[in-house]
């Protein structure tokens, strides 16, 4: 009798749901492979970012102690800030005209933006400096730690947003702090009265400067707008400057003051903007903006390691009472955000 062919034979009903099953597993082990592939993906390159957060964060904070040191190694004060803002202008021009060949701004946002220019990139800067001058890196750190409670008061100011109590608490922590800084920092050592109102002066005129860009930023480009604020702000700049640059000894300019030089237009004026902008586009100015409460602490720490300065204890009691003001206000308004 002739063997019947099994390839020949109707399909058995009975192994048809045992094909599928194992048709169905095959199916199903696959998309997970897929989807922790991209979810992998994604975690690593949230990694980055945040890594990249933290070293913009770090770079700025630096900053401070390469611009203290380079006002001690031969740099005037106004010599030292106004090229490196008119020379980041320049950069940030030729970039911006590269990507978007235009560096145009509405004619009803030019009185704004002017305003802008002359507080964040005229003022500030010039405060900035001279609280470097007179005082030390530590110390300018722990005031200019301040800047984002004064965000929340210059934007209720403007109507912008509503200061709740919680705020108000953030603001009397923050601003006990500020007291305890200046106290601690009124001894010739760390700084002159002069250089502690510079310094909270930085703070303020940073924190209109954050409020009234913040505005334009919804309508032009980070590039954009760094570009143009630079090249309008610096120009006052460099007329305050002037006769400093006249006068300036460049002999006296160590080689070590001009890496300086390079690393605060290079690396904080221009480079870790750049990197900060994009981060913001991954993980978004919310979370990006609480790496900023870590920059008076870290510049700080740098002051105290790189410049060996000395920090008191009403200076670090100061400087811990103004990051816990910075951390009421900045849980109060996440805690608000998930809510609405």
């Amino acid at each position: 009798m002739r063997r019947a062919n099994p390839r020949s034979l109707p399909p058995d009903p009975l192994a048809a749901p045992d094909r599928a099953r194992r048709a169905s597993r095959r199916l199903y082990s696959a998309a997970p492979t897929g989807e922790a592939s991209a979810a992998k993906r994604l975690s690593g390159r949230r990694l980055t970012t945040e890594v990249w957060l933290l070293t913009v964060v770090s770079v700025w904070a630096f900053n401070f102690s390469v611009t203290k040191y380079a006002l001690t190694h031969g740099f005037l004060p106004l010599v030292y800030t106004a090229p490196s803002f008119a020379l980041a202008g320049l950069i940030y021009c030729g970039l911006t005209l590269r990507r978007e060949r235009s560096l145009r701004i509405g004619r009803g946002d030019v009185r704004l933006l002017c305003g802008t220019a002359l507080v964040g990139i005229s003022l500030n800067p010039l405060a900035f400096v001279y609280a470097l001058h007179f005082a030390s890196a530590s110390l300018v750190a722990l005031l200019f730690g301040t800047g984002p409670v004064l965000v929340a008061l210059v934007s209720h100011s403007r109507g912008n947003e509503r200061v709740r109590s919680r705020d108000w608490l953030a603001t009397a922590v923050a601003f006990t702090g500020v007291a305890l800084v200046a106290l601690g920092g009124t001894g010739g050592v760390s700084g002159t009265p002069w250089g502690i109102a510079l310094a909270f002066g930085a703070a303020a005129t940073f924190a209109i400067y954050s409020v009234g860009i913040g505005s334009l930023v919804q309508r032009y480009s980070p590039l954009r707008l760094n570009a143009v604020v630079c090249l309008v702000g610096s120009l006052p700049l460099l007329v305050a400057a002037s006769p400093q640059l006249v006068h300036q000894n460049w002999s006296q300019v160590t080689p070590v003051a001009w890496v300086a030089f390079l690393y605060s237009l290079l690396g904080a004026a221009v480079v870790a903007n750049l990197v900060w902008f994009a981060s913001i586009q991954r993980v978004g100015a919310t979370h990006a903006a609480r790496y900023t409460n870590l920059q008076p602490i870290l510049a700080a720490l740098f002051a105290v390691l790189v410049l060996s300065e000395k920090l008191g204890a009403l200076q670090a009691a100061g400087g811990l009472m103004i990051a816990a003001g910075i951390l009421i206000a900045r849980q109060w308004r996440s805690a608000t955000s998930l809510a609405e």
